[in-house]
C-alpha cells in the first residue's frame, strides 16, 4: 500500500496506539478499493444499465404495439367471425327462398302441364268448331251459289248484258300450273259478240281479304287458261266498311243474296 508523505507526517503526530488503528483502517479501505469498481468502469456499467434501460424500453414499446396489434386483430377476428355468422345466416336464408323457390317451381311445372293439357284440349275443341264453322261456311256458301246459279243469267244479262249459253255450275279445271282447281261458279257467255266466262263464287261474310284470296286463289290460277275471264262474288253481307267500293276498284261484280 502506498501512502502519501503527507499522510505520513501526520500520522507521526497521532499517538501510536491510534495510528497503528489509521493505518489498518486505511489498508483495509485500499483493500476494499482494490476490490471495488473503479469509476471508468462505473461510468462504462452506467452505461450498459442505461442502454439496457432504454432497450428494455422499446422493448416495452414494442410489447405494447404488439399489444395493440394482438387487440387490433382479436377485434378484427371478432368482426370477421360476426361477418362469418352473419354470411352463414344469409346461406340458411338463402337455402330456405330457394327451397320454397324449387317448390314454387315445380307447382308451377305442374300448373304448366295441366295447362298445356287444357290448351291442347281448347285446341282441339276450337279445331273441331273451326270445322263445324267451315262446314257450315261451305254449306252456307253452297246453298247461295245454288240460288246464284238460277239468278245470275237473269242478273248479268241486265246488268252487263252478258248472254249466259248453257247452265252455271261447278266445276273442277286445271289451272295454269297444271292442278286441278275447284270452281264453285263457272259458264259460258257472250257480251257484244265476245266470248266470256263467267267465274265466280260464293261467301257468306265478304271482306277485303275475302275479295283477295278470290282473286288469288281463283283467277289468277286461271289466267291463260280461260278466254275472256268475267269474275262474279255473290254474299249474304259484307263485314267491313268499303268492300264493295274495293270490289268495284277489282272490276268483279256484285251481287247480294236479296238481289238473288
Amino acid at each position: 500500500m502506498s501512502i502519501s508523505a503527507s499522510l505520513v507526517r501526520k500520522l507521526e503526530a497521532v499517538p501510536q496506539q491510534i495510528r497503528e488503528v489509521l493505518i489498518d483502517l486505511i489498508e483495509e479501505i485500499e483493500r476494499r478499493r482494490e476490490e471495488s469498481v473503479t469509476k471508468r468502469e462505473f461510468n462504462e456499467l452506467k452505461e450498459i444499465v442505461r442502454e439496457l434501460a432504454e432497450a428494455q424500453g422499446r422493448t416495452e414499446e414494442r410489447l405494447n404495439r404488439l399489444e395493440q396489434a394482438v387487440e387490433r386483430l382479436a377485434e378484427a377476428q371478432r368482426r370477421t367471425e360476426e361477418r362469418v355468422n352473419e354470411l352463414a345466416e344469409a346461406q340458411r336464408r338463402t337455402e330456405e327462398r330457394i327451397s320454397r323457390l324449387e317448390v314454387t317451381v315445380e307447382e308451377l311445372a305442374q300448373a304448366q302441364k295441366r295447362t298445356e293439357r287444357e290448351l291442347q284440349l281448347l285446341v282441339a275443341e276450337h279445331r273441331k268448331t273451326r270445322e263445324q264453322v267451315g262446314g257450315l261456311s261451305i254449306t252456307v256458301g253452297c246453298r247461295l251459289e245454288d240460288e246464284a246459279f238460277k239468278a245470275l243469267p237473269h242478273l248479268l244479262e241486265r246488268d252487263y248484258g252478258i248472254k249466259v249459253e248453257g247452265r252455271l255450275r261447278r266445276k273442277f279445271l286445271r289451272d295454269n300450273r297444271g292442278d286441278y282447281l275447284e270452281v264453285n261458279i263457272i259458264g259460258e257467255g257472250r257480251r257484244n259478240g265476245e266470248r266470256v266466262t263467267i267465274v265466280g263464287e260464293g261467301k257468306s261474310q265478304l271482306s277485303r281479304r275475302e275479295v283477295d284470296r278470290f282473286i288469288r286463289r281463283k283467277l289468277k290460277r286461271l289466267e291463260g287458261v280461260l278466254e275472256g275471264i268475267f269474275p262474279v262474288l255473290v254474299t249474304y253481307m259484307i263485314s267491313e266498311p268499303r268492300v264493295e267500293e274495293y270490289v268495284k276498284e277489282k272490276g268483279i261484280a256484285l251481287y247480294y243474296s236479296y238481289d238473288l
